[in-house]
């Protein structure tokens, strides 16, 4: 059994920062992600650009340096990874971590298993959570929702040139979809429960989009969802008057956004607050589990991802200083096996 310190569940942005602020303590943690660093951000859409600027996404103390306004996809991708690098920050990749058992002394037990399926357990005095919610979307719990032609990611537009395409949601990121969509000759239906436009959209891209529906370009169905989904065509139901409609239609993404592994949190005794997002001490990070931490998007509770880095890159600060007050720092040593 392999002894650490701590060990963080997550090589996102916030896990990095978090990593990155626990060495200036003295503590060298242990990243256990089971894809590859800022696997979320390499899932964004293709040619996605962030909203935040870029000093607003720095961790580490490493300018993000851009031509843009605002940085894109590919180029949050080659900063995140130079930083971890930069830092020497240690990363299992493609390792997921499976269990976490709470010991009589305080400490955590972890199981792993690496791409080879091969079991890894280690001991650590602390753990941090860190790991998003990319992939596990809100589902709309309708007929269909399993069918070929549903995903709730959206990577790029070409694949559906010349095709009918309902997009389900009405936040930036379906926003931008049906932009992308609508340019690569896509027909393009937006399907949103809203009864107007999302505060939410940004103010630049707005005014585009307004256009592109005045113009016929774009269908825009307020106060609306998809109710069944068809091979050839989806069942649209009007919240006001309970009408419903037929929308010939191929593919259907339905952008409504995500939510923490609650089974993963709760098998480890995090408890699941009403709203259906974990407990835990916005002071400190810690859970109602002493010793397991959230960083991250995992306790943004209802901020957007992109956002929310702004934010969530501070919680290891958080976390180290209560990790100190607890006398695991520099001075104190791994756990032995």
């Amino acid at each position: 059994m392999q002894a650490e310190q701590v060990i963080i569940i997550g090589a996102g942005p916030c896990g990095l920062a978090a990593a990155i602020e626990l060495q200036a303590i003295g503590i060298t943690p242990l990243i256990i992600e089971k894809r590859n660093v800022v696997h979320s951000i390499s899932q964004y859409p293709t040619y996605m650009h962030f909203f935040s600027t870029p000093e607003l996404l720095e961790i580490g103390g490493i300018p993000f340096t851009t031509a843009n306004d605002k940085p894109s996809r590919v180029e949050a991708l080659s900063y995140y990874r130079n930083v971890s690098l930069r830092h020497g920050v240690r990363i299992n990749a493609y390792e997921t971590v499976t269990a976490i058992r709470s010991q009589e002394d305080g400490s955590f037990e972890l199981d792993s298993h690496d791409r080879s399926g091969e079991l890894i357990q280690y001991r650590a005095a602390a753990v941090i959570v860190a790991t998003g919610y990319f992939d596990h979307p809100n589902e709309l719990g309708i007929p269909g929702e399993k069918a070929d032609k549903v995903t709730h990611f959206f990577r790029e537009a070409h694949p559906y040139t010349g095709m009918k395409v309902a997009i389900i949601g009405g936040s930036n990121s379906a926003i931008d979809a049906a932009l992308e969509l609508e340019r690569a000759g896509a027909k393009v239906t937006v399907v949103y429960r809203g009864d107007q436009y999302s505060s939410s959209i940004k103010p630049w891209v707005r005014p585009i989009f307004e256009s592109l529906v005045n113009k016929g370009r774009i269908q825009m169905k307020f106060s609306s969802r998809v109710v069944e989904i068809h091979p050839r065509n989806v069942v649209i139901s009007n919240n006001e008057t309970g009408e419903r409609d037929e929308l010939p239609n191929d593919f259907v993404l339905a952008l409504t956004g995500f939510h923490p592994d609650r089974g993963f949190l709760s098998s480890f005794g995090v408890t699941i607050e009403e709203e259906g997002y974990p407990t835990f001490n916005d002071e400190t990070m810690e859970s109602n589990v002493p010793g397991i931490y959230l960083a991250g998007v995992v306790a943004s509770r209802r901020e957007a991802n992109e956002i929310f880095i702004e934010s969530g890159r501070f919680h290891g600060r958080k976390i180290a200083a209560h990790l100190q007050q607890k006398g695991i720092s520099r001075s104190s040593t791994p756990l032995q096996s």
